[in-house]
């Protein structure tokens, strides 16, 4: 609180204030791994973000940010209680853990999916999810080796350059830093141990520099602050790796910082360190006048100085140090008093929205392969003939190039020229390159641009052109291909295509309309079995359900004939509706409320319940016709059995726990059954009793909290 009473008014400390009082709350039963109360891990967030100066919203979503996935309080509450800027931001940073995913992986590509989605409508998002993975780092000493390994992994994958992009270097920093402590410790500590080494001789440098140039700036009437600045652990390894030297021979690692006034003053700097030191040719970076696309600008130069030790300066004015310190997270504390800098924010995050635009964001892995090829992985500045800058992701072609400047540029190019000689167009670019494009109306792009291009939005806008290039022609010849091979397959073409059916089949391929898939068809960019399949398996369907409707009903008034009427359904299930018909719940996959379901009908015990997804229901004709419509009954209020498989470290009174846990929620445990394995690992069984799915996933959340449990998932116990 003393942090944002340094920059908030009272009425947004309060409500801050409001946000704590409710976590705390609403964590109060929870700890973390480190047994430690699980408050103090959102708390520690808040704080990460509040050193940023960033808005009383994103404090407030930060102090929420896992009310809604880890306790009983709804995101409608939230809305209700802070508003809907508060709710999209904690919704953008809840998992999906509601959904059930094939692998982890899988679901691990989803959150990125959901992030991404909500960060381009928000930014701040990301800037929470910083913060929270931030805090994880810190504390990730309490996590198990292999899972220390996967988190610092994927941060050193996603949120650290997350946190580049945005040009949050406080974040960044640490991140990569503590990344690289548990992915390469023993470099990490060796390293560790040679700067330590190092460190007297370093200051000694490093002070000798800033008491010239402080000198020397006096002498020039120039107001400077002027500091050493410290190198991180994992920018010094990558260049000892990159360039295959030792620590003696990285350039940088002597650092003085220099923070003016004034732009001018910054090449005032710059011209006096070059009078008193010799500059290291190739080593001076002007981002004042080319800034990074994270907002990021600064002058460096390195410099031969004291002893013959190469310097890095750093040279910045102090609105550029803040934008370098907190990047992105630097735009609200000042949005209110700068509608003007609105438009010039939007155009420094527009990059994330242009990723979207570029790929189908309904394909998680090709989405976040996207943030790694054209956002993650650097960038090069080329030049117009004109002289205006253009960036472009590493390993960009003069297509990439043309592409940038217009869509037109890009499907007409025949050639290209970089400094004046020209050059094929699979040449990759480098920085300062002078690029001219050769054109041609008769132009028009080559499937092999795709494997050359290094963009996505390259790729992206050469496939829309083999799209819509001779479209109609396209949507004649892909309906004339499906007919030809449903012929083929001896099936009547007007009853496969009944209506509605290609429309499904073409959202269910993301082609949007029948037409853009008939189009697809047609120039080969969807095969032609993999719409025709899918329309068989749709008619057989239809006709299957068709034919069984009438031999469904009799069965259906032949079992009514043998059961008393009910007053009520039973277990809960109606029966086409009906409540007098006799159901059992199956016990190879327990369903219960919330589940889809499916009946079929056994001979002699009635309707037999399923879920929807069982595998023990078949799809053989003769199951197909045996299956029918069932639904819950709203008004039950019985509860229902459901196996859940947990898998966790067989530490002391672990099963004790775990029955406490759901002791104290009221859950009934009707059947347990657990063993341990070689490696130390507790497999447990247990049948318990619920309402319905909301709860079921409630609980699930909170046996997944307890500490050293690895996984709980719904379990199908594979009899009939």
């Amino acid at each position: 609180m003393d942090i944002v009473k340094s920059y908030l008014d009272d009425a947004d400390c309060e409500r801050i204030m409001e946000a704590f009082r409710l976590a705390d709350k609403a964590h109060a039963p929870q700890k973390r791994a480190s047994g430690e109360p699980y408050i103090l891990h959102p708390l520690a967030v808040a704080t990460i973000l509040a050193h940023l100066q960033i808005d009383a919203t994103t404090v407030i979503a930060a102090l929420l940010h896992d009310v809604v996935e880890d306790t009983e309080y709804t995101l409608e509450q939230i809305e209700e209680m802070f508003g809907k800027d508060v709710a999209f931001l904690v919704d953008g940073v809840t998992k999906l853990n509601q959904f059930q995913y094939q692998t982890k992986e899988d679901q691990q590509l989803e959150n990125y999916r959901k992030m991404i989605l909500a960060m381009a409508k928000d930014v701040r998002v990301v800037v929470i999810k910083l913060g929270d993975r931030l805090h994880n780092m810190r504390t990730l000493k309490h996590m198990r080796s292999d899972k220390q390994k996967r988190i610092a992994k994927e941060t050193l994958e996603i949120f650290a350059p997350l946190a580049h992009r945005l040009g949050i270097f406080n974040i960044k920093w640490e991140l990569e830093d503590l990344s690289f402590r548990y992915l390469e410790p023993d470099k990490y500590y060796d390293l560790v141990e040679q700067m330590k080494e190092k460190r007297k001789a370093r200051e000694e440098i490093v002070n000798d520099t800033m008491v010239q140039l402080k000198k020397a700036l006096e002498e020039a009437h120039i107001k400077a602050d002027v500091k050493g600045r410290p190198k991180h652990f994992y920018s010094i390894y990558k260049k000892m790796k990159k360039d295959n030297r030792d620590l003696s021979q990285i350039y940088d690692l002597y650092a003085v910082r220099v923070i003016v006034d004034t732009i001018p003053d910054c090449y005032a700097v710059l011209g006096i360190a070059h009078s008193l030191w010799k500059p290291l040719p190739y080593r001076f970076k002007d981002y004042i006048a080319m800034p990074k696309s994270n907002m990021y600008q600064s002058l460096h130069t390195t410099v031969i100085g004291t002893m013959g030790h190469s310097v890095e300066i750093q040279i910045r004015t102090w609105e550029m140090h803040r934008v370098s310190e907190y990047g992105v997270a630097a735009h609200w504390r000042y949005k209110e008093g700068n509608k003007g800098g609105d438009k010039d924010f939007d155009q420094k995050v527009g990059w994330l929205r242009q990723v979207l635009e570029w790929q189908d964001a309904s394909n998680p892995k090709e989405l976040v392969n996207a943030l790694k090829l054209d956002v993650f992985s650097g960038e090069v500045f080329v030049f117009t003939p004109r002289g205006d800058v253009m960036k472009l992701p590493k390993g960009a072609v003069p297509l990439d190039f043309a592409y940038r400047i217009h869509t037109d540029v890009g499907h007409q190019c025949v050639g290209a020229k970089v400094n004046g000689k020209i050059v094929s167009l699979d040449y990759t670019l480098q920085n300062g390159d002078i690029v001219d494009i050769i054109t041609s109306k008769n132009g028009k792009p080559s499937l092999d641009w795709l494997n050359i291009v290094g963009s996505t939005e390259s790729k992206s806008k050469i496939r829309n052109w083999f799209k819509k290039e001779n479209r109609e022609e396209n949507i004649v010849k892909g309906r004339e291909l499906l007919e030809k091979e449903a012929k083929r397959l001896n099936y009547d073409w007007k009853a496969l295509n009944k209506s509605g059916r290609m429309e499904q089949i073409a959202k269910s391929l993301n082609a949007g309309s029948e037409t853009e898939l008939l189009s697809a068809v047609g120039y080969g960019g969807v095969p032609v079995n993999s719409v025709l399949l899918r329309l068989i398996d749709m008619y057989k369907r239809d006709q299957a359900k068709e034919d069984n409707r009438k031999d469904t009903m009799a069965m259906l008034e032949k079992l009514k004939s043998h059961e008393p009427v009910r007053k009520k359904s039973s277990n809960g299930i109606l029966v086409k509706g009906e409540a007098d018909v006799m159901v059992r719940m199956a016990r190879c996959c327990n369903p219960v409320p919330g589940d889809e379901i499916i009946g079929y009908i056994t001979r002699g015990r009635g309707v037999s319940v399923h879920r929807a997804d069982c595998p023990n229901i078949g799809h053989t004709s003769e199951d197909v016709e045996r299956m029918i419509e069932v639904s819950w009954d709203g008004a039950t209020s019985d509860n229902f059995q459901v196996a859940i498989d947990i898998m966790a470290y067989d530490r002391g009174g672990m099963l004790m726990e775990i029955m406490a846990t759901l002791s104290e929620m009221k859950i009934n445990i009707v059947n347990i059954n657990a063993k341990v394995d070689d490696t130390k690992n507790a497999h447990i069984s247990m049948i318990i009793e619920i309402r319905d799915l909301s709860q079921l996933d409630f609980v699930m959340t909170k046996v997944r909290r307890i500490r050293d449990v690895y996984t709980v998932q719904r379990a199908n116990n594979g009899g009939a």
